[in-house]
Parts: structure tokens; C-alpha cells; sequence
């Protein structure tokens, strides 16, 4: 490779990185100021200095740019809403007596206003805090803490990019407020917001910024020529600016399509694109339209969402192509580090042959910084990088670690037959409901119960060695028993164990698979304070043993009420995993599915009338483009029948999901061929139960009348009139009364008082329907 001019260096960046800090110290400040145990200055001081030490990490690093802006107390979403002032009318009086309280207020709900919306971001499993506008919508500019944030990094001697959500993409992530016409389209506010935006720009470069990234993953989806309009009227809007930065449009996520062109002729300065997965198909868009000519591009040729190491050369094959559409390349990750870990040298478990072939986020930095080298002064500066990359690529490639015959051939019998249930619906609901004798509008939960310090303390002390397995399981013992009879107190029809013994929904199975990893440190950002462990699937999957069956069977033990069998979905088990990247998904999902048919089989034939597999991701790894679509709900919706298929048809099969966009996928669903569904729709306003009824989905469906991710209780009134709303789209012999999640977050109080009132409601419209001979 010819060595570019010294005027023309690669530029190393990123567009984010992990906010949590090496030890979640930014999820313990946050959760003490909740409590009372850190002060409003405390936290603050807690996340300056994680930024300080992350600006830091990366400069030393090698990167020539940081980002600025990222950093985020709850979610950079939100962080938009409070920048451009679009403060839901419920909230204002919170926000303007105390900032910082209004903005956790806006994200969880107090007693008495419930929180914004939350979803998926994108297809990843990070959530945001859904927009909420309307005709009515005032915009506002407070720049303030993307000032702050970057003049912080200027003081340190940083060469630092502010990242800001684009207005386009903020429009279009955005949903009518309440009260607001269902019809209402929020980009019909465009011409209201990029004021708004001009005037934060001018903030920043008038506080010492170069350049803005302005970031747009929404223009990676399938857009409307409508769409496309206004992303074209807002970048010449914000291009024909005089008091502004330079300006940096990012996609990422997937391949920009048709709206490539569009922000190609725009009148800003660059373009930061993805070239990774399917986004690589926007190498071929840019020569299409005749490449960047005057503009930067920042190539994202190092994967940021998963954990495997860069092909070296792969990428400098592409970002040497690349050198002839544009006036500069600067090399980056695809995305936001984010999404990815932050140190996978902190993994002291992971066996030595795998943790060569891993790079979480420090290392992907490294990787950036490495391309940005051989890209300025040609691959002989970094051949030693380049052999030891071969080399660790080379390995994996033929590692018997990735390679189970027995596994292969189990995957191969797999038959049209295996992914059906031998009886329709119809005759399965006569089977359940004479085995069940279930009430109408049947209560029950997600799954789990609160994971309070005790049991927490109680795994510490088992990996420790403080206690053997025998008094950890009496400890579990003692919670199942403590959960169960709340239960029956409370009077819910269908019970659960709580999963004390688990960790994580999927971590606790990955544990007990062949195939996973698993780490200490890899934590990443679920939402706000919630930090999960993804594993790592690096090998083909097998069961060796019983996962469930114990702790199921004890607590079935312990009372006549049915008590539901609790797994994990094959597509979920992939979705909060960093899955493997060498062979097809749906290859990797079927083996899952029949590891989980086997534990399914167990449960059943140890007398199990309930069992839910839960599939919360469904919707989330969805591909962003419709055209990609029919392929992943094909080998999704087989991999899901294949888990339950074998049972028999007085067995109930459940399944939930939540926190996404069903309208996409309702057809999905019902190919799922589930007995009972259950939703979250209490924030949605049961958005889903019409949905499954504009549908005409015939089977049962639990749509949630509790928030779990909010500390506040909802009154039995509330949830009745949540319920009686549900009761509008689906018919009551068919309707489940739930949360909208499982409960391992929330503490016992909230808990007991929240299940009480669900419990309530569903006793008053029951009354209801009775008296009214329903």
C-alpha cells in the first residue's frame, strides 16, 4: 500500500464509548444519588472524572479525536429532549424545580407522573426514552452540557468532536404525546427544530469546536421519499449556516441505501459511514455516486458491536479503496463502543487460546489506532500487528473449541415435523383449560422476583468459597418457599419460583451450555443503571445436563397452583450474547433451540403444566431493512417452534416479550405458535393489545398493566382501567393479567404492593363481567 502524504494522515476516532466507568462506578453513583447516599455534587464529581479518565485512556490510545457528548447520566436520547426542551408537559414543574431530578423523573416515573416511553435502540438491546411531541411542541436550546462536556476535554489538551442525535433521526424516533392524535407525524416539526439545532451549533463553536457529529442511524432504515425530503432540507438548512463547526453526518447500524445520495450532496463537510456486516454494501453505494469529493469521510471498518478481532487486512483492503471517493479517510469503529465491553484483558477466566481472538472496547480502539497508522504510512509499520492478527485469526479459524460433529449431525436430522405442535390451537386451549381450571382474566408474572442483596451476597459467598453448594441451595430454598407463598397470599393464579439461583435471563443457561463464555467485567448498558453481561458464544452448542428441573420441580413441591416452568428463546440466547460471526445465525439458533427442546421435554415430563420461553428479542433483532426481513422471522419463528414443538397438548406454552415495536412483527408472533403471549404495554397505552386485534391473533395474550422499569406503584384503579382498556381488543376469555417484565429489579416493597393491586383489578373487572353476565 502507497503511503499517503503526512497533510493527509488517517485520523483515529471513535463516536462513543462505555459510560459505566471499569467498576460501574457511574451506575453506583448514580443508583446512591437515587437513595440518598450520594449528593447532587457527588455525582457529579463521579462523572467528571469518568470522563476525564476515558478521554484520557483514549488519547493515550492513539486516537487524534475524542468524542465529547456521549457521556450520559440515563440515555443520550433523553439528553436530546432536554437540548432542544421538548420537556413533556407533566414534567416541566420537576425539571424547573430541580434539574437533575426532573431529567431521573423523565426516565423512571415518579408516584404520582409516569416516566417517558422506552424501547429498543435500533436492533441492539440499549434503550432509549421515547420523545414525546405533538402540534403544541415548543422547542427550546440548552446547550449547556455539550458545552460543559467539551470544554472539558478542550481543557485537558484534547483534540475532541461533540456527538450530538440529528435532528432527523430525534423526529423520527420521536411518538405523539399523549392526548395527541395517533396520526400525528413528529417531522412535521423539522422547520420548528433546526433552529433550534443552529443555535446549540453556534454554542459549540463558539466553546471551541472544529467539528460536530450530527448522528443519523434513522436514515438507515427503509425511509419514505418524505423522509428523505426533510433529511435533505435539513442538511442544507444546517449546511448554509455561517456561525457553525464543521459538519460530520453518521449513520451506522446498516447500509444508507437511498438516503446515501441525499446526505452525499448535502452541504456539510463529512460523512462517517459503516462498513461492516451488512452496511458494507455502502462501499459500492459511495463509488455509485461518485464518492466524497472535498469531504472527510470516517470509515467504520472495526465492528462495534461485537467482541471478535478485526480482520487487519480485510480493513485496509477496504479503507485502501475507500482513499479514492474522498478528499481525507479517518478509520473508526462502525457504531458507538457502547455497545462492547470495555477491557478484555480484565477477563482472567477466559482460557488464553480464546482471549487471543477477543477485543472488547480498549482493544478495538487499538485496532482503530493500528489502521489509521498502516492507512498513513503503509502496512510495513504495522507488520508485526499484522502477523500476530493472521496468526490469532488463524486459530480460531481452525480451533476444535468452534467445531462439534456430534452437534452438526443433531442439527442436520432436524425435520419440517420437529417445529410443529401435533395439535391445532383449538384443540390444545379445551386440554389447558381443563388441566389448569384457571379463573377468566387469569393473573400471573414474567418470572423473576426481586434479587435482593441477600442472594446476591449468597452467590459472592459460593464463588468464594465461604459456603459450599449445599447451604447456597438451602439459602435458595428458603427464597423460593418466601416467593411462593407471597404469591398465594397475594391470590395470583399462575406462580413462578422468582429465579433466585439466576444471574442473568441469559447468562445463567450460557453458564450451563457448552459452546459460552463468560466474563466477569463484560458489562454493558441495558438502560439507565442496568448493566447485563452478555456471553460470549464462541463454540457449537450442546446441553449436558438438566438447567431448570430442580428449582421448578421444588417450587411446584410447595403448592396446587400451577407453577411456570422459566427459559430463555433461542433468538434471545443470540440477541444478549456477542454471537459468533463464523457461520450463519440461523445455523447457531437451531442449535440452541435444541438444546433448550431437551430442557423443555425434562420439565414436561416431570410434570410441568406451564412453561414460557422467553423471546424479548424477537422484535430487536429484527434487520433494519424490510427487504432482510422474511429471512431472519423465518429461521427466528422455526428456531422457536423447534424448542416447544415435542410437547404435548394439555402443556401451556408461553412466551413474552417487551419494550419494542410489535406492530412489525405481529405476524411473527402468531407463527410463533404460542399458546400465551405475554407484552409490556403499560407505558404504550396497550398499543399492542390493538395491534394483535387490527391482527386478528387468536390465541391468549397477557398485554402488561405494571411498569417494572419505574419505582412507582400503580394503583389497583390504575391497572383496572389499564385492563379494561386491553378488554377493548381482546375478549376476556382470552386476556392474561401481568406485569409488563420481570420483577428482579424492583425492591420487595414496590413489588408486593404492585402485584396486590394488579390482583385487585383483575378481581373488580372480573366482578365487572360477571354482573354484567359477560
Amino acid at each position: 500500500m502507497t503511503a499517503k502524504s503526512a497533510a493527509a494522515a488517517a485520523r483515529a476516532t471513535v463516536y462513543g464509548h462505555p459510560r459505566q466507568g471499569p467498576d460501574r462506578e457511574l451506575k453506583k453513583a448514580v443508583e446512591g444519588y437515587w437513595k440518598g447516599r450520594v449528593d447532587a455534587d457527588g455525582l457529579h464529581r463521579t462523572a467528571a472524572a469518568l470522563r476525564r479518565s476515558t478521554w484520557r485512556q483514549l488519547a493515550d490510545a492513539g486516537l487524534d479525536e475524542v468524542p465529547t457528548g456521549d457521556f450520559s447520566y440515563y440515555d443520550h436520547v433523553l439528553d436530546t429532549t432536554v437540548m432542544v426542551g421538548a420537556i413533556p408537559a407533566r414534567h416541566r414543574a420537576a425539571v424547573e424545580t430541580d434539574a437533575l431530578d426532573g431529567y431521573f423523573a423523565m426516565a423512571r416515573g415518579t408516584q404520582e407522573v409516569a416516566p417517558l416511553e422506552m424501547t429498543k435502540w435500533f436492533d441492539t438491546n440499549y434503550h432509549y426514552l421515547v420523545p414525546e411531541l405533538g402540534p403544541d411542541t415548543v422547542f427550546a436550546a440548552d446547550s449547556a452540557k455539550q458545552v460543559g462536556e467539551l470544554r472539558e476535554a478542550l481543557a485537558l489538551g484534547l483534540t475532541a468532536r461533540p456527538v450530538l442525535v440529528g435532528p432527523v433521526t430525534y423526529l423520527l424516533l420521536a411518538k405523539p404525546a399523549p392526548g395527541v392524535a395517533a396520526d400525528f407525524d413528529p417531522l412535521t416539526l423539522l422547520d420548528r427544530l433546526l433552529p433550534v439545532y443552529a443555535e446549540v451549533l453556534a454554542d459549540l463553536r463558539a466553546a471551541g469546536a472544529a467539528w460536530v457529529q450530527l448522528d443519523e442511524p434513522a436514515l438507515v432504515q427503509d425511509r419514505t421519499p418524505a423522509d428523505l425530503n426533510a433529511a435533505a432540507r435539513a442538511y442544507r438548512e444546517l449546511g448554509a449556516l455561517t456561525d457553525r463547526p464543521k459538519l460530520l453526518v453518521a449513520s451506522y447500524f446498516d447500509r444508507l441505501g437511498e438516503a446515501l445520495p441525499v446526505l452525499a450532496e448535502a452541504p456539510v463537510d463529512g460523512l462517517a459511514l459503516d462498513f461492516t456486516g451488512p452496511a458494507a454494501a455502502n462501499l459500492d453505494g459511495l463509488a455509485a455516486v461518485g464518492g466524497l469529493p472535498g469531504k472527510r469521510l470516517v470509515a467504520g471498518v472495526v465492528d462495534g458491536r461485537n467482541v471478535w478481532i478485526n480482520d487487519l487486512e480485510r480493513s485496509l483492503s477496504v479503507l485502501g479503496t475507500l482513499l479514492g471517493l474522498a478528499d481525507r479517510v479517518d478509520v473508526a469503529a462502525s457504531c458507538s463502543l457502547l455497545h462492547v465491553p470495555l477491557d478484555a484483558s480484565a477477563e482472567p477466566d477466559i482460557p488464553p487460546q480464546i482471549a487471543r481472538w477477543l477485543a472488547f472496547a480498549r482493544q478495538k480502539t487499538d485496532e482503530i489506532v493500528t489502521l489509521a497508522r498502516g492507512l498513513t504510512h503503509g502496512t510495513h509499520t504495522i507488520a508485526a500487528q499484522l502477523a500476530a492478527n493472521r496468526a490469532d485469526l488463524a486459530s480460531r479459524a481452525r480451533s476444535p473449541i468452534t467445531r462439534d460433529p456430534a452437534v452438526r449431525s443433531r442439527t442436520g436430522a432436524v425435520t419440517e415435523a420437529d417445529t410443529r405442535r401435533t395439535q391445532p390451537y383449538a384443540e390444545r386451549v379445551t386440554a389447558q383449560r381443563a388441566r389448569l381450571g384457571l379463573p377468566v382474566l387469569p393473573t400471573t408474572t414474567i418470572g423473576s422476583f426481586p434479587q435482593t442483596g441477600e442472594l446476591r451476597t449468597a452467590r459472592a459467598d459460593l464463588r468464594a468459597g465461604r459456603i459450599d453448594t449445599a447451604e447456597y441451595e438451602r439459602r435458595i430454598e428458603t427464597e423460593v418457599r418466601e416467593v411462593i407463598a407471597f404469591q398465594e397470599k397475594a391470590g395470583i393464579d399462575v406462580l413462578v419460583h422468582g429465579e433466585p439461583e439466576r444471574n442473568d435471563m441469559v447468562q445463567y443457561f450460557a453458564e450451563q451450555l457448552t459452546g459460552y463464555l463468560a466474563t466477569r467485567h463484560g458489562w454493558v448498558q441495558s438502560y439507565g443503571t442496568r448493566y447485563v453481561r452478555p456471553p460470549i458464544l464462541a463454540g457449537d452448542i450442546s446441553r449436558p445436563e438438566p438447567m431448570t428441573v430442580r428449582w421448578t420441580t421444588y417450587a411446584q413441591s410447595l403448592t396446587a397452583r400451577p407453577v411456570k416452568g422459566m427459559l430463555t428463546g433461542p433468538v434471545t440466547m443470540l440477541a444478549w450474547s456477542f454471537v459468533r460471526d463464523d457461520q450463519p445465525l440461523a445455523e447457531t439458533a437451531r442449535q440452541v433451540a435444541l438444546a433448550l427442546r431437551e430442557e423443555v421435554n425434562d420439565l414436561e415430563a416431570a410434570g410441568t403444566s406451564v412453561i414460557q420461553v422467553d423471546e424479548p428479542a424477537l422484535r430487536e433483532t429484527l434487520p433494519l431493512r424490510a427487504a432482510d426481513r422474511p429471512e431472519y422471522l423465518a429461521w427466528a419463528t422455526e428456531a422457536f417452534r423447534l424448542t416447544t414443538g415435542g410437547v404435548r397438548s394439555g402443556t401451556q406454552i408461553h412466551t413474552h416479550m417487551c419494550y419494542a415495536e410489535f406492530g412489525d412483527i405481529v405476524r411473527a408472533i402468531d407463527d410463533l405458535d404460542a399458546d400465551v403471549i405475554s407484552l409490556e404495554a403499560a407505558r404504550s397505552h396497550m398499543q399492542v393489545a390493538r395491534e394483535l386485534a387490527e391482527h386478528g391473533y387468536p390465541r391468549e395474550a397477557g398485554p402488561g398493566v405494571y411498569d417494572i422499569h419505574s419505582p412507582r406503584v400503580p394503583s389497583a384503579a390504575e391497572a383496572a382501567a389499564l385492563l379494561r382498556k386491553g378488554l377493548e381488543a381482546i375478549p376476556a376469555e382470552r386476556l392474561w393479567v401481568n406485569p409488563d417484565c420481570g420483577l428482579k429489579t424492583r425492591g420487595w416493597p414496590e413489588v408486593r404492593a404492585s402485584l396486590e393491586h394488579l390482583v385487585a383489578a383483575a378481581r373488580e373487572v372480573r366482578d365487572d363481567l360477571a354482573g354484567d353476565g359477560s
